[in-house]
């Protein structure tokens, strides 16, 4: 398993040799709210405890474009049967964190008298994370989005639910009065129990920022900073040069994204992005690329940097 798993990590994880510079806005948090304490063990929360709520986060499981429960074969999809991508390798592994961690509590717990009343852990009973990432590419000439993003960075609150979700929305906004530069497209969804959600979040992040050479315009968590090279290059090449903007959402609600095979799925699923509401919203990463005076990404940076883009 960990060399397949290595192998996993090198083919889903390219780095361009040459990136782009770019901006970033985010922030959340994956605390769990407080909750009463209890006097013995309840069902509900991940599904009834830990069978059902693994049983739960492994059906809701990993899905490129709609799909229900899939059971154990989960694993199947994303080894090369019918989809997969980097969110899919990164839901994947939570899982197999999650697994180990229960197998050993389960050992550790082995031969110990029953104490009375167990109180579930708090992260057990929130549920299951929907972990959501859509990625677009555009044609170059999009410079109003690369605008309308940088303007967003500076004036967005991004250190309370409220503010990430006007970011969220005006993002999804601002793609979809694009609907003409559309190229390229890919969409995943996917949940994973709570305790592993945060880690598996940013591990997410990092591979995405990863792909910049620098950040240019950031606003995370209430910190903002804007480089001073961002001033318009010029014409672009409409045909060869591109804008890619990932969307990275986890939400507390079940949310599930049809795989953007065309644009009219792709705008059905920035729809959803878009309305999630703030109670549901726990953490959000905008990335794009480029965003610098000179900097370009031409088809075969776009091809290396984001393999798992479809052209639409």
């Amino acid at each position: 398993m960990v060399p397949v798993l290595m192998i996993g990590l090198l083919v889903f994880h390219p780095l361009p040799s040459d990136a782009a510079r770019g901006g970033r806005i985010g922030g959340g948090s994956f605390r769990a709210p407080s909750m009463p304490r209890t006097g013995g063990y309840r069902g509900g929360g991940m599904g009834g405890g830990m069978g059902g709520g693994m049983g739960g986060g492994m059906r809701g499981g990993y899905n490129r474009g709609y799909g229900g429960g899939i059971g154990f074969p989960f694993i199947i999809p994303f080894f090369g049967f019918g989809g997969g991508g980097l969110l899919g390798f990164m839901v994947l592994m939570a899982f197999v964190g999650v697994l180990v961690n229960a197998f050993r509590g389960a050992g550790a717990g082995a031969g110990r008298p029953a104490m009375g009343g167990y109180e579930r852990p708090r992260e057990m009973a929130m549920g299951p994370v929907s972990l959501l990432q859509l990625q677009i590419g555009l044609l170059a000439s999009a410079k109003d989005l690369q605008s309308d993003l940088r303007q967003l960075a500076s004036s967005a609150d991004t250190s309370n639910p409220s503010g990430l979700q006007r970011v969220l929305q005006d993002t999804t906004l601002a793609l979809l009065r694009q609907p003409d530069l559309w190229v390229y497209a890919n969409v995943e969804s996917g949940s994973v129990p709570f305790n592993a959600a945060e880690s598996t979040f940013n591990r997410l992040s990092m591979t995405e920022r990863s792909k910049l050479r620098e950040e240019l315009t950031t606003n995370v968590g209430g910190v903002q900073s804007a480089g001073s090279d961002l001033t318009a290059r010029g014409d672009a090449d409409a045909t060869s040069e591109f804008i890619v903007v990932t969307v990275l959402v986890a939400s507390r609600s079940v949310v599930k994204l049809k795989q953007a095979d065309n644009g009219e799925q792709l705008r059905e699923s920035l729809r959803i992005l878009g309305s999630t509401a703030s109670s549901d919203l726990m953490a959000l990463e905008v990335i794009w690329q480029p965003d610098g005076v000179g900097d370009v990404l031409s088809a075969d940076e776009l091809v290396t940097a984001y393999p798992n883009l479809q052209h639409l």
